[in-house]
């Protein structure tokens, strides 16, 4: 039971890795514009840049965008190191936690992005963000219960 809690949790933690690394600096090629927390130039991330425009805080982008595309590469080391899984999980799910309550806000958000960079043929992107956002609530919750604790050794 313990080696099958322990490759779940690699799994769960492999993709929310995978996820934070591919909308914080798009390892994969040809990054669409506008979707990459890093490498942006400011004013052109469309999650942002819709948060300030609807809110009125100028601060969210750039700073909020680099505030959270750093916290979410921390979140990818603590999610690699098997000690400290759990508690990346956590932080995983609060980070979550505030993007779905986000989305959830359409003077704020909404749960369909506008497509303000030629990325998507339609006008919104579907819900594909939101869709996300709650995918990796989930799989966060479920590795703060999955992964297994540390084993204690007897002594014989």
């Amino acid at each position: 039971m313990f080696a099958l809690r322990l490759l779940v949790s690699w799994a769960f933690a492999a993709f929310l890795i995978f996820v934070y690394l591919n909308a914080t600096i798009h390892p994969l090629p040809d990054p669409p514009e506008g979707f990459v927390k890093l490498f942006d130039r400011p004013g052109d991330n469309v999650i942002f840049q819709t948060m300030a425009d609807k809110t009125g805080i100028a601060l969210l982008e750039p700073t909020g965008r680099v505030a959270v595309a750093i916290f979410e590469l921390l979140l990818c080391v603590l999610l690699l190191i098997p000690a400290s899984r759990r508690f990346g999980a956590v932080l995983s799910f609060l980070l979550m936690c505030g993007a779905v309550t986000v989305h959830l806000m359409p003077d704020v958000l909404g749960r369909e992005l506008p497509a303000s960079t030629a990325v998507f043929e339609s006008a919104t992107d579907y819900g594909r963000v939101f869709a996300l956002a709650v995918s990796m609530l989930a799989v966060s919750l479920l590795l703060v219960f999955v992964h297994p604790k540390k084993r204690e050794r007897t002594a014989y």
